[in-house]
């Protein structure tokens, strides 16, 4: 009997330490409410190169362990949700796809000394400047996103005016804007009028009758819109109703097919992604898109899905480099990648910048609700003063 015993002790005292030997990855995401479809594939996505990396040995030989918390898409939730994972011994804390959402359960990690990273927050505070120096963006910046639509407008469109309609309830949308304003007036564009509303706004009335009389006039030959879901379908369809036709230029915060049915029949619509589910013209790209299908029976519904999948790439290879999954030494290797090789192109990181500045950008078209690839812009090295909005 005591051999039985001992020998149960001895057991238990193995998957004890086997399951303390898991890297533990936290996710505090949103599965409900309105930003779940933002984080939905991303964390998907994010699971699927966990399940992939077990499949080959783990990280150093060791397994990666999933642990969840809800978000419920608010703020306190999102705090309470960072703690929660923390709490279930997380080494990375992934969080929401938005700097303001994100940032609630970002912080919670920075206080416990563990690396986060946004699903595709684009604003760069979800950084050393802003969240603090363990956080992480997966994503590009949002003014990278602008400063492409800039330039797909005036080299690829010939425009050379366009109007701002800015959505300025969260800060991605004034980072998407501030990113367009700089690369279209640097290069010659002029902006013929500026509006703002917020994305809860029944009606954009007042906005559309001054972006009509802009467009009688002969002014304006596109859009540039800085918002996200609901907000920004119901704007775009106020705008189609009321007769104004020219293209509308926007982010990520408006990439993806499951918005696309609110606004029936949508044309001239172009959007900046990192990745395109409308067939990339990246082979590594579709294969990530392929290997999502076959693992949850249908592709990505927008593009949040595939940066987290390059972070973790480059972050399996700096714990197996530094040896350890500790924050300092994981984040100070990080901070040397230059170009770094990834399924998604190569990424940079630096002291102060922990998301993409400088990257080729993918621009989507939307013609008769159907998307598609039809160029893509490489964006330069994005000023300081642009990307921290410092200019007023």
């Amino acid at each position: 009997m005591n051999a039985i015993l001992s020998g149960l002790a001895a057991v238990a005292l193995f998957t004890a330490s086997a399951q303390a030997q898991d890297i533990v990855i936290g996710f505090a995401t949103a599965q409900s409410g309105f930003l779940q479809p933002y984080d939905s594939d991303g964390t998907r996505m994010a699971k699927l190169w966990i399940e992939q990396t077990n499949a080959k040995g783990g990280v150093m030989g060791r397994k990666l362990k999933v642990v969840e918390a809800d978000t419920k898409s608010d703020r306190a939730e999102g705090a309470k949700a960072g703690q929660a994972v923390v709490r279930d011994g997380a080494s990375v804390v992934v969080v929401t796809c938005d700097y303001d959402y994100g940032a609630p359960a970002a912080l919670q990690a920075q206080r416990a000394g563990v690396i986060s990273v946004s699903l595709c927050a684009g604003d760069p505070k979800m950084g050393p400047l802003g969240v603090g120096n363990l956080s992480f963006s997966a994503s590009s910046t949002a003014q990278s996103e602008g400063a492409a639509l800039a330039l797909f407008s005036l080299n690829e469109k010939k425009f050379t005016t366009g109007y701002v309609l800015l959505d300025d309830s969260v800060e991605y949308d004034k980072s998407l804007c501030a990113g367009y304003d700089w690369m279209f007036e640097a290069k010659g564009g002029k902006i013929v009028g500026r509006d703002t509303f917020k994305n809860g706004d029944p009606s954009i009335a007042s906005q559309i009758t001054r972006i009509a009389n802009t467009m009688k006039a002969g002014k304006l030959e596109a859009i540039m819109l800085c918002s996200y879901s609901p907000g920004g379908p119901s704007a775009i369809r106020q705008l189609r109703a009321a007769g104004i036709t020219v293209p509308i230029m926007t982010g990520v915060g408006l990439d993806g097919t499951f918005w696309l049915a609110s606004v029936p029949n949508l044309t001239e619509f172009y959007v900046a992604v990192q990745a395109s589910i409308f067939g990339d013209p990246r082979p590594t790209v579709n294969a990530l898109t392929d290997a999502f299908k076959a693992k949850y029976g249908a592709g990505p519904i927008n593009q949040h899905a595939y940066p987290i999948y390059a972070w973790f790439e480059l972050w399996a290879q700096a714990v197996t480099k530094t040896g350890t999954v500790d924050a300092k030494p994981v984040v100070a290797e990080l901070e040397t990648y230059k170009r770094a090789p990834t399924s998604l192109g190569p990424r940079s990181f630096s002291k102060e910048l922990h998301i993409q500045a400088s990257l080729p950008l993918v621009i989507n078209q939307i013609t008769g609700g159907a998307g598609k690839v039809v160029a893509t812009e490489e964006v330069p090295d994005i000023p300081r003063d642009v990307l921290y909005r410092l200019k007023k």
